[in-house]
């Protein structure tokens, strides 16, 4: 079977725990949504800088996200 995978876009800054709760949570969803085996589940989660993600045309760090 093939690897099933996600991935995640989140401003930098987030705790270990903030990154493993979603990572269980999405691994979960797809363990039950599509039926991949949980094994062969992979999840990555991308950060990116403050200033390097936009909202309402402003990047985050200028909003002070």
């Amino acid at each position: 079977m093939r690897r099933q995978g996600a991935q995640i876009y989140l401003i930098e800054g987030r705790t270990e725990k903030q990154k493993r709760a979603p990572i269980e949570k999405v691994a979960q969803a797809l363990v039950e949504v599509v039926g991949a085996p949980q094994e062969i589940v992979r999840v990555w989660i991308h950060h990116v800088r403050k200033k390097n993600w936009g909202s309402a045309g402003r990047t985050a760090k200028s909003l002070e996200r």
